[in-house]
């Protein structure tokens, strides 16, 4: 395994996959860390390269990912490529002794997501799944509340995500073997996510899944072969500490476009208040108890950001500066040599509950999750 050594020694981070994710959250997130570095880049896109190079002032870009994979002078690398790349690059990085974070989905279906955690636990490097909406500071905060008891007993949970995007192409997004599945996988899983971070393991699901876009035209106007994804996802679930919950998901809800960072709500009802993050305000919660309506409250300045971190919360748009703690919290878990949090197993066992709703929307019943993935 690859490790820097001494405290002087940064954390050298290889980008795979140089798109707008990578731009915007995960090198802003690195080049904040005092303790990381962005040594190299690559792409499939020799021209997207190229202008990279330029704006993240990269000596070293290339367009295969084995040759960075394998290189002893990285130490991480963070995949930021189509879901049908993760495994074999998530792999090819523990092999070689990096440490990796992932975008999510980690995979196309659970199989995958256990062939990458594997991979990293047998070369016992860090390895973290971008669940990025769990470092909101209102997320933070409710989950506060949560552990701490302040909400009772936890009742429901309650997600919506709902995205006004344009109905055409998606590119490699709307195609199953190249995405797995698409608003289900792409959005609905982060809230899966999160709701096991706060309540538990599910125990059991019955969702279903839905297209109406057909995306036959690219953004330009040129032709393209039609979706085969679903652009509306929703589930019921039952967790195994005997809350349930709803979740909702669409890319088609008119008039939802807030500043491109659409609709999100996320909602316990406990037994002695309830409490709602949304995205467009990440640093406000709503609260509320019996007889009263829920009403914001700013999320209090020890949750508005992991403890250490660089960022100034004052700074920038709520909404997008969060995200940068993801890289925080990769590099933290390097440099302290723990576990990082979420991990792929949190990916995995997201992931399974994905899976299991595109079954019982075969099927037509409730889908039995299992045991959660340690």
């Amino acid at each position: 395994m690859q490790m820097t050594s001494g405290s002087d020694k940064k954390v050298r981070v290889a980008i795979l996959g140089a798109g707008a994710v990578s731009d915007y959250h995960h090198v802003p997130g690195l080049k904040l860390d005092p303790r990381a570095e962005v040594v190299a880049a690559c792409d499939a896109d020799a021209n997207l390269l190229a202008r990279r190079k330029d704006e993240w002032g990269l000596e070293r870009v290339t367009t295969d990912y084995q040759e960075l994979c394998s290189a002893p002078d990285i130490d991480a690398v963070i995949i930021a490529t189509p879901n049908f790349t993760h495994r074999d690059m998530a792999v090819a990085a523990a092999e070689g002794g990096k440490h990796v974070m992932c975008e999510k989905p980690l995979g196309r279906s659970a199989g995958e997501v256990k062939e990458m955690a594997d991979a990293c636990i047998k070369a016992g490097v860090v390895h973290m799944t971008a669940f990025t909406y769990r470092f909101a500071p209102a997320m933070i905060y409710l989950r506060h509340l949560l552990k701490a008891g302040s909400l009772g007993t936890p009742r429901h949970f309650r997600s919506q995500r709902f995205l006004d995007l344009p109905e055409t192409s998606w590119g490699w997004r709307q195609y199953k073997d190249k995405a797995g599945a698409g608003d289900l996988f792409d959005m609905t899983i982060h809230r899966i996510d999160f709701a096991i971070d706060l309540l538990g393991p599910i125990e059991r699901v019955c969702g279903a899944v839905a297209r109406f876009a057909p995306r036959t035209q690219t953004p330009d106007g040129k032709p393209c072969p039609p979706s085969d994804v679903d652009d509306w996802s929703a589930l019921i679930g039952e967790f195994q500490s005997g809350a349930v919950g709803v979740w909702e998901g669409t890319t088609l809800a008119k008039g939802y476009h807030r500043d491109g960072f659409g609709h999100e709500w996320a909602e316990i009802n406990g037994s002695e208040g309830s409490a709602v993050y949304r995205l467009h305000e990440p640093n406000v919660i709503l609260l509320g108890k019996t007889g009263s309506d829920l009403a914001p409250f700013p999320v209090p300045a020890e949750f508005l950001k992991p403890a250490g971190s660089p960022r100034d919360p004052s700074q920038g748009k709520p909404a997008t500066v969060f995200r940068y703690d993801l890289a925080w919290e990769f590099i933290s878990a390097i440099v302290e040599k723990r576990p990082a949090v979420p991990s792929f197993v949190d990916g995995l066992n997201a992931q399974i509950v994905a899976d299991a709703v595109l079954k019982s929307h075969e099927s037509r019943s409730w889908v039995d999750i299992g045991q959660p993935k340690k």
